[in-house]
């Protein structure tokens, strides 16, 4: 209750006045005038009622005191004991909190700094936001529920922001252990088919062992082989890139027995495999209007090294002219296809015959080439139909198609097939959406047979055009027409020619990117993109397997012809594993050292410094049965000063809130009346003596 003064004049006015009543008091006294005093009381309560003195009255009620309660949900904590330990012990703090009504808990989960790309534990942060709208005199404490592994402790107690308790509630054994294998080193280029190292390191947390463990390697799905880590100590692991194009390397190490968990025991690193100055044998078996389109194409590839020969002088062109006269030189066919044939990536047969150059045994040579995994192209001519066609050679045994022996010459537009619109190599070729295609016609094409493999271009009245197989471990492909020289020299608008082509070589030397069949998954950040290569039917759907180990089906929409694709924001950081029918694919969300991983087991030493410093406790929630051990709550009033070991300590607030004001002035109504009529008559009564 306070009394307070709401005047009906200006202070100033009633300054003067009373400086006059009481100069006019002092000249009474000093002349003994009778009945001064009595004039001075009455004339003091006039400048008092003028005053207005007012008594108030405030209605306060007191605030609540604010717990934090930062629950801990990020990826360390996603095992089944600890997530039920959490789950346990947050049903027992709403329990003991619901006992204190003048207590609010605000209850915070967080599930990691997902918006990075290096996730990490961030409970102090969370905690910060939880209490962003309270003053810092209103906030009792903060109770943390977690493995210990948090990234953003302060350093100091000053930095909480506020003079409360912090304790913190760790779930977990005590004496646990976790195995986890980690790259410490690798390129992320290499030469393909050259050696690489790379070094990793396998670690063994809470435990002193230090015996030999087991690491299984793989490249691109196929085994790889197997090396013995010593944890702690870093390994080198040699390889080779087996392919163009992203690789992956993925390493798995034995568990150890009853760890914490076995989602980093797996490891994955990505090289690109760049090929090296591509060797590609070019020969053409005569002059024409065409062979320089292949020609170029090659030469303008810095990475290719072409070795071109044309036959100019077949051996049945015999005109006498001596031999050290002629500026030609010798076809060194030994050398090519005996010698040196499995140094080359492609072979390319542009408008070849036998015409005797090649012994017949040669043939068989490129046919086996190709049977262990080399390329070969025929870029067929009207020869290709005739009685010298390399078709009717023994390298007829891995060419997809037979000629019929005709030819035919008519103009006609190449177009995709319906496999060609949904094969990579010619999928979305410039011009093939429209009808006819927006691009020059061809005038020849070579009649086969119904051919093997797949016919992604044809000709006119669907003959094959352009058809592609798989034979042994090797490719090949055939272009039944020469007539492509008519898209590169732009005859009728041209056609393209380069994509046609350069798609085609690299399909043959096996570019993952033109996989007809072929599942890929890539992080684009925080998601998971997956794509599916078909040229069947609708994949159905892919499954994705998580690092805690659930998984999840996605539906792939198709976004062009034969591919199909799925996005996915992914909540958790680490290796996923997608699978498609027989096709799987490895990829990593999240930065590979990620502070979530580098530690899975729990630990009190983290909150320990920071729960000391504010005096609060840090205690492990198992009490070693397999049972819980939650300490109860402990209001305290005013400052904390000593920790209870047994006992969360809340501070409480002395914080109100004023929810009215009640006021009574002193001499407003009969009593101010009285007041004043009691003085006049008073002041009346003495003048009349």
């Amino acid at each position: 209750m306070t009394i307070e003064f709401s005047p009906f004049l200006p202070w100033s006015a009633l300054a003067v006045f009373a400086v006059l009543g009481i100069l006019i008091s002092l000249a009474g006294l000093r002349s003994h005038i009778r009945g001064t005093v009595v004039r001075l009381t009455a004339f003091a309560a006039l400048l008092l009622a003028l005053a207005n003195p007012v008594v108030l009255n405030e209605n306060r009620e007191a605030l609540s005191t604010v717990l934090p309660v930062i629950i801990d949900r990020s990826q360390s904590q996603d095992t089944p004991e600890r997530i039920a330990m959490t789950d346990e012990a947050l049903k027992g703090l709403q329990e003991r909190l619901a006992r204190f009504p003048q207590i609010e808990p605000r209850i915070v989960e967080v599930t990691g700094a997902q918006d990075s790309d290096t996730p990490s534990t961030r409970l102090f942060e969370a905690l910060s936001a939880s209490i962003a709208d309270v003053p810092p005199a209103r906030v009792g404490g903060a109770v943390f529920v977690t493995d210990g592994q948090i990234h953003d402790i302060p350093a100091n107690a000053h930095a909480l922001g506020f003079d409360a308790p912090v304790h913190g509630l760790i779930t977990g054994r005590e004496g646990e252990t976790d195995r986890r294998i980690e790259v410490v080193r690798a390129p992320r280029f290499g030469i393909v088919g050259e050696d690489q190292e790379l070094t990793l390191r396998v670690f063994d947390d809470g435990t002193p062992d230090t015996a030999p463990s087991t690491v299984t390697a793989r490249i691109n799905g196929e085994p790889a082989g197997t090396l013995q880590a010593i944890p702690g100590e870093e390994t080198p692991f040699s390889f080779k890139v087996p392919r163009g194009g992203n690789n992956v390397l993925e390493f798995d190490v034995d568990g150890l027995p009853g760890e914490v968990t076995e989602a980093n025991n797996r490891a994955i690193h990505l090289i690109e495999g760049i090929r090296q100055n591509l060797r590609v044998l070019l020969v053409s078996g005569e002059p024409h209007a065409g062979e320089r389109a292949w020609r170029n194409l090659l030469k303008s590839d810095a990475s290719v090294d072409l070795v071109h020969f044309t036959i100019l002088r077949p051996p049945e062109k015999q005109d006498g002219t001596p031999i050290n006269e002629l500026s030609l030189i010798a076809f060194p066919t030994r050398e090519l296809f005996v010698e040196k044939i499995n140094d080359f990536d492609l072979i390319i047969f542009d408008r070849y015959q036998h015409r005797g150059v090649l012994p017949i045994l040669y043939y068989d040579y490129i046919a086996e080439y190709v049977r262990n995994g080399g390329a070969l192209l025929i870029a067929a001519g009207p020869e290709h139909a005739g009685e010298d066609s390399i078709a009717i050679t023994p390298l007829s045994n891995v060419l997809p198609a037979a000629p019929t022996g005709d030819v035919h010459q008519a103009g006609f537009y190449p177009r995709l097939s319906d496999i060609g619109k949904r094969h990579p190599v010619t999928r979305g070729l410039d011009g093939s959406a429209a009808e006819p295609p927006n691009w020059g016609r061809w005038f020849r094409s070579v009649d086969v047979v119904q051919p093997g493999g797949e016919t992604v271009m044809t000709a006119a009245d669907d003959r094959p055009l352009l058809v592609l197989n798989r034979e042994g471990k090797g490719r090949v492909a055939m272009l039944l027409s020469d007539q492509g020289w008519l898209w590169a020299r732009g005859f009728e608008g041209g056609g393209p020619h380069v994509s046609l082509y350069r798609r085609i070589a690299h399909w043959l030397m096996k570019e993952p990117e033109l996989e007809e069949e072929a599942l890929t998954a890539r992080a684009n950040g925080r998601r998971l993109e997956i794509h599916r290569q078909t040229i069947g039917d609708d994949p159905g759907e892919a499954t994705i397997e998580y690092p805690s180990g659930r998984t999840e089906t996605v539906q792939l929409a198709q976004t062009e012809p034969g591919l199909f694709t799925a996005e996915r924001r992914m909540e958790e950081t680490g290796l996923f594993t997608v699978t498609n029918g027989d096709f799987s694919a490895l990829v990593h969300v999240g930065a590979v050292d990620a502070p979530e991983f580098k530690a899975m087991v729990s630990t009190t030493d983290s909150l320990k410094p920071i729960g000391e410093e504010t005096r609060g406790i840090t205690t492990r929630l198992d009490n070693g049965n397999g049972g819980l051990r939650l300490p109860d709550i402990l209001p305290v009033r005013g400052q904390v000063r000593v920790a209870d070991n047994r006992r969360l300590t809340v501070r409480m607030t002395d914080e109100t809130v004023l929810k009215s004001v009640d006021t009574l002035p002193l001499f407003t109504g009969f009593a101010g009346l009285g007041v004043l009529l009691l003085a006049i008559s008073a002041m009346w009564w003495r003048e009349g003596r």
